[in-house]
């Protein structure tokens, strides 16, 4: 099933399935220079906090996200996958680009 996740800077909607991280239905927007780091937890790039939805998660990096953090839906889009529509801000290193108009 895939669900709904808007980007809350921009107002941009893109779908996500049940079985695909925010990430990488994120790259589906086509917008250039969006930070790929991992894709598994460890290095922090695509940090954003959830402000509406529900979302199963994996494994992080502390030293990325907080236990406070992850407790106030602060997550990286890598290890969360939507279980309702979603709305997120973007605040990782990955911000400027997703933020940036398409061209």
């Amino acid at each position: 099933m895939a669900h709904t996740v808007t980007i809350i800077e921009t107002g941009e909607q893109y779908a996500c399935k049940e079985s695909q991280h925010l990430l990488a239905g994120m790259q589906q927007l086509g917008k250039k220079c969006i930070p790929l780091g991992c894709r598994s937890g460890g290095c922090g790039v695509c940090k954003v906090g959830i402000l509406k939805g529900t979302y199963d998660s994996r494994k992080m990096s502390r030293e990325h996200v907080s236990e406070q953090e992850e407790a106030g839906d602060i997550v990286l889009a890598c290890r969360v996958f939507p279980t309702s529509d979603i709305s997120l801000r973007v605040i990782g290193k990955m911000k400027k680009a997703v933020t940036k108009p398409k061209i």
